[in-house]
């Protein structure tokens, strides 16, 4: 059974919206209505044409078409990476955009499908089942195919939303299933306020009885918003030794001039001035910043940069190809009073770091360099740099939170490197930096993001944003940092108590609601 075309706009337009409760808009409480939304046009279809698997398909379109919204309007910068810096042809780089926003559509409209055809009767059941089949919907789209985890509902609740409390206990998931039955909840309240069969009557068919239902649910949001809150104020890490100066560089060199040869040596300068200019205790270049392998790199550049770190009594951390032209990483080494240690990355990005079976093809269409990366082992050890432990990801590494909790609690410190230059002037930025403020939370630590044109930033390890550089501009970011030590209770468990509670619950309804 196919959905009225109305409904099915609706659930577009509020995927689409859904786009502003993340950053750069930040408005949070949105993503409470229209996730809402979608909940109400799901139950709707329910109620009104019982479960049944041929019904089903309703659901899952309702879901796929929030889905789509969400993600042709959230992640349109792949188009800019694909058509704009790895020449692709515009139609092709269209096309391919659409169809990668398609198959991530495929999750959301499994969640759809399935709430569609056992959705229980109690309005509780309801919300707990809508908001587990929604969370483990994400965990998929998480680990699927690699992963790509990007727009998570969680992310959206980054600080100053109440609900980025739970993610110190239950990660980025939880904070998506506390999100998802806040969003059912008000949507029950909603409902019981103004009933169904009301809203076709006149005002005087309202009456206390069927207001007074709405009061529970109301009630229950906002305990959930005040638990949320209260537990903003646990300090799960306590800091470790003294604090260290950084500077971050960002040396702003524009994407289609990188990998020219002719362009290498003004790279080099570009960072050894900046190095030079801002001296700190911890200094840290982007991924690829010198683009070129280590061991084409000339060795006095390297030695001089060494030095520049050893007068401040500390290390220099730069990203750089590891490797040579038949086999390499995108890895990160440290340079200065500290023993030479390496980095590589593990979590490669399809297409753009490796090329899976079969999608030769694919890279023969666009023009996108060093391709083909080694990944690195899943367990390597922090660095010991600056005093600190380091944990070092590379790029959307860090939209992982179950692989950078590896380094932990031995960690002190996260650093990311990251070059969104591919994506130009776009929302990726300022979403990979939300990202980076999930991660702080969750480990309890404090997150350094050193990129090639932003968002180059301190966030602290109450995922707030400390300090950050424009976009696009040539600088530093300097300030002062502290290590912490000890673990949150999702460094400890992981994903594992939210998708398992999450998965037990929805069996649990699924197979009483499939056999009633």
């Amino acid at each position: 059974m196919v959905p009225p075309v109305p409904r099915l706009i609706i659930a577009l337009l509020l995927g689409a919206a859904s786009v502003l409760a993340y950053a750069p808009a930040g408005w949070f409480p949105l993503i409470w209505l229209t996730l809402g939304g979608l909940y109400i046009l799901l139950d709707g279809r329910a109620s009104e044409n019982g479960g049944s698997f041929k019904n089903a398909f309703a659901g899952g379109l309702l879901g796929a078409s929030f889905g789509f919204g969400l993600f042709i309007a959230g992640v349109s910068w792949v188009y800019v990476s694909l058509s704009v810096f790895g020449g692709m042809p515009g139609a092709m780089a269209a096309l391919a955009t659409f169809l990668f926003c398609c198959v991530l559509s495929i999750f959301p409209a499994l969640a759809g499908a399935l709430f569609f055809r056992f959705s229980p009767n109690g309005w509780w059941q309801r919300s707990l089942y809508f908001a587990c089949l929604w969370t483990l919907s994400e965990w998929l789209r998480g680990w699927v195919l690699t992963g790509f985890p990007w727009l998570a509902v969680g992310y959206s609740q980054a600080p100053p939303s109440p609900l980025s409390g739970f993610a110190p206990v239950l990660g980025v998931y939880g904070a998506t299933l506390m999100t998802a039955l806040l969003a059912a909840l008000i949507s029950e309240a909603l409902r019981r306020w103004v009933p169904v069969e009301a809203r076709a009557c006149s005002r005087n068919t309202w009456t206390k009885p069927a207001r007074w239902r709405a009061v529970l649910p109301i009630l229950i949001a906002v305990l959930l918003l005040a638990g949320g809150n209260a537990l903003r104020n646990v300090r799960w890490t306590s800091p470790k030794g003294e604090s260290l100066s950084v500077a971050l560089l960002q040396g702003n060199v524009a994407q289609d001039m990188k990998w020219r040869p002719e362009k290498f040596s003004e790279s080099l300068r570009i960072y050894y001035r900046l190095a030079l200019e801002n001296p700190a205790q911890l200094t840290v270049l982007p991924e690829t910043a010198l683009p070129a392998f280590l061991g084409q790199v000339p060795g006095e550049y390297l030695d001089e940069l060494k030095r520049l770190a050893e007068r401040q009594r500390g290390d220099m951390l730069l990203g750089i190809a590891i490797g040579d032209s038949t086999r390499y990483a995108n890895g990160a080494i440290s340079l200065g009073q500290s023993e030479e240690q390496h980095y590589s990355k593990t979590h490669l990005v399809p297409f753009g770091e490796f090329v899976p079976p079969g999608f030769a093809w694919f890279l023969a269409l666009a023009n996108i360099p060093m391709s083909d990366f080694t990944p690195g082992a899943k367990l390597q050890v922090p660095m010991s740099i600056a005093g600190q432990k380091v944990a070092v990801n590379i790029c959307y590494e860090d939209a992982f939170g179950e692989e950078i909790i590896r380094a932990l609690p031995e960690a002190t410190l996260l650093v990311n490197l990251s070059n969104v230059a591919w994506f130009g002037d776009s929302l990726a930025p300022a979403q990979h930096l939300q990202i980076a403020q999930l991660r702080a939370l969750e480990t309890g630590r404090m997150m350094l993001r050193a990129t090639n044109t932003g968002m180059t930033a301190i966030v602290d390890a109450g995922g707030h944003v400390q300090s950050a550089l424009k976009p696009f501009t040539r600088a530093a970011l300097l300030g002062e940092v502290q290590g912490y030590e000890g673990a949150t209770p999702y460094v400890r468990w992981g994903n594992w108590p939210v998708v398992s509670f999450a998965l037990l619950l929805a069996a649990f309804f699924g197979r009483r609601n499939a056999v009633s």
